[in-house]
């Protein structure tokens, strides 16, 4: 686990902010069409997971195509958040802060990851998803309920 306190560690990752998508959020825009006009905004994957979640957990407790369907939408905003984190100078470890807004599209999608992944026993993943999770912020995990 990578400290935010660490002076030789990797200084924290501030992605930038995607404003379009975020105000297409905020005022309530379909999440669908708002990943369609902006596929590399993790923020709108995360708001498609989340709410695919939502709706697998309220059916019998079976894997179900909202749960699958969280999986892939949580799978994409975490690819999407890799390759916007790699293009800020993020090597693959180190601090991704939840306090930072932007992060948290890529955080909320590893979130989501980590619950799908548990949903349909892939207990692999979602161990690693909380590893992630711990090494961006040891916050992120509590913040997404998972703790």
């Amino acid at each position: 686990m990578t400290s935010f306190g660490d002076l030789l560690g990797p200084q924290p990752v501030l992605l930038p902010e995607n404003i379009e998508a975020e105000d297409a959020l905020l005022q309530n825009q379909d999440p669908v069409q708002v990943a369609a006009a902006h596929p590399t905004a993790s923020i709108a994957w995360a708001h498609l997971a989340e709410a695919a979640l939502e709706r697998g957990e309220k059916a019998d407790g079976e894997v179900n195509h909202d749960i699958i369907s969280a999986y892939a939408f949580a799978r994409t905003g975490y690819h999407r958040g890799l390759d916007l984190l790699r293009r800020n100078g993020w090597k693959g470890f180190g601090p991704v802060p939840w306090s930072h807004e932007p992060n948290q599209g890529f955080l909320r999608s590893v979130g989501a990851l980590a619950k799908a992944a548990r949903a349909i026993g892939e207990t692999d993943e979602y161990a690693r998803c909380l590893d992630l999770l711990e090494d961006c912020d040891p916050r992120a995990a509590a913040e997404l309920g998972l703790d």
